[in-house]
């Protein structure tokens, strides 16, 4: 068997030295363990092709550009390509450098390569007989989170592209701050509060940034459809297309609320679908696992108690309530709240509601992997003495429950927070908040 003409060409052209591309830095990194494969995954168009250019770029700093190469398999002329293709790919790539084979770590990175049939055996046997460090990407309807930890046996760290956070949005402007905030100056802060609220409705896919209101709705919209269609209905075969789409409608133009399913399901009947109760559950699964939304439960010890209250439902970037909601309404409280979900899921901390004895919520409950657990209160009109005495009340009967928690509220802006006092509770700007960690992944 001979290798592909076409994979022959991309060899040739990944081998030779190639031109610096501009791109906005990504604070994701990958995991430092040894003899794993990297898969990176995420929703469609958060960014993972250019995340991985990104790290070739980083790696060729370092090293001959022979030994980082990037090979894209999303060409009509890879058509039914197998496994075996890649294994001739392999030898083709040692026998132009014998030099390196058993003697360097070569790295491959390795671009939509779920369409490749049977391309995990190949990297389990790269992993077992090559020094490599191995990544690979690709569409979030055949590459699974789940999925890929079972296809490599456990031989997979797994790496979330999502879209912009508030500083990778500020860096893509060119408006990133060069200290800390206590060290700004007025005009600093007034330019960063400016963009955190524009930030607030455009969200931070990559290729909405700058685009005009109507554009980038439709673009929002089309990444949401192509999700619906292609990791939902083809991947799992659903017939009931137009209550899949009542349903992911209505989650985005209903953020941070209780999600019920027996709810959902009464509600999907009254609009006159006719779906059964298991099938909304599914559609929440495929969702969740094409990285659409992500759910928050009930922060609770009781699986039985975790399972059978409802879940808080986010979309994955906050600019995608805006391209879905149409009654003109703007509410700047549920997309701060989605910005904090967002960026404790990206800081990879195990997060919770709280709901106390007398019925007060506390929106999250974060245990991060290093540091202290902290309950973070979400407000984002502190005016109001009545609800600021609230949301303050939330977390002082929650610290009752969570002795060792930390007490933190989130408010919109600078202004606020002098107007809170509240003992044992830091009040902090959100956008604050959102610029402090700053190698988060």
């Amino acid at each position: 068997m001979a290798l592909h003409p076409v994979l022959l060409e991309k060899l040739s052209t990944a081998l030779a030295p190639a031109p610096v591309v501009e791109f906005t830095p990504r604070e994701a990194r990958l995991p430092a363990v040894p003899r794993k494969a990297h898969a990176v995954v995420g929703m469609r168009r958060a960014g993972k092709s250019t995340f991985l250019q990104q790290l070739l770029q980083e790696r060729r700093a370092e090293l001959p550009p022979e030994r980082a190469l990037y090979l894209g398999f999303d060409d009509d002329r890879l058509a039914d390509l197998s496994a075996d293709q890649l294994a001739l790919l392999l030898e083709e790539y040692f026998r132009r450098h014998p030099e390196l084979r058993g003697r360097a770590t070569v790295h491959w990175f390795l671009d939509e390569i779920q369409l490749v049939d049977g391309w995990e055996r190949f990297v389990r046997r790269v992993l077992d007989t090559e020094r490599m460090e191995i990544v690979v990407s690709g569409s979030s309807a055949k590459m699974l989170s789940r999925e890929i930890h079972t296809s490599l046996r456990g031989r997979a760290m797994e790496t979330v592209i999502r879209p912009f956070s508030f500083r990778e949005f500020l860096r893509h402007r060119g408006e990133e701050p060069g200290t800390e905030p206590r060290r700004w100056k007025s005009a600093e802060r007034s330019r960063v509060e400016k963009c955190f609220r524009e930030f607030l409705v455009e969200g931070g896919f990559p290729e909405t940034q700058g685009l005009a209101a109507p554009l980038r709705i439709d673009l929002l919209q089309g990444y949401v459809d192509t999700v619906l269609f292609r990791d939902v209905v083809e991947r799992h075969g659903v017939t009931q297309v137009a209550s899949l789409r009542w349903l992911v409608r209505h989650c985005l133009r209903n953020p941070a609320r209780s999600f019920s399913v027996h709810r959902i399901h009464q509600d999907l009947k009254a609009q006159g679908h006719g779906v059964a109760k298991d099938a909304v559950h599914a559609f929440l699964g495929h969702l969740l696992d094409a990285f659409l939304f992500g759910s928050v439960p009930l922060a609770t010890e009781s699986e039985r108690q975790r399972n059978s209250n409802p879940r808080k439902l986010y979309p994955v970037d906050v600019g995608l309530i805006r391209a879905f909601d149409t009654s003109g309404r703007a509410n700047v409280g549920h997309a701060l709240e989605t910005v904090v979900w967002n960026e404790l899921d990206r800081r990879r901390a195990d997060v919770g509601y709280v709901r106390t004895e007398a019925g007060l919520e506390v929106d999250f409950l974060s245990r991060p992997r290093e540091g202290p657990e902290e309950l973070v209160q979400v407000c984002v009109d502190t005016s109001s003495a009545e609800t600021l005495a609230r949301e303050l009340r939330a977390l002082e009967q929650a610290g009752v429950d969570h002795p060792r928690a930390e007490r933190r509220l989130l408010v919109m802006d600078h202004d606020q927070v002098a107007r809170v006092r509240a003992r044992d509770v830091k009040v902090q700007a959100t956008y604050e908040w959102l610029l402090e960690d700053a190698n988060g992944a």
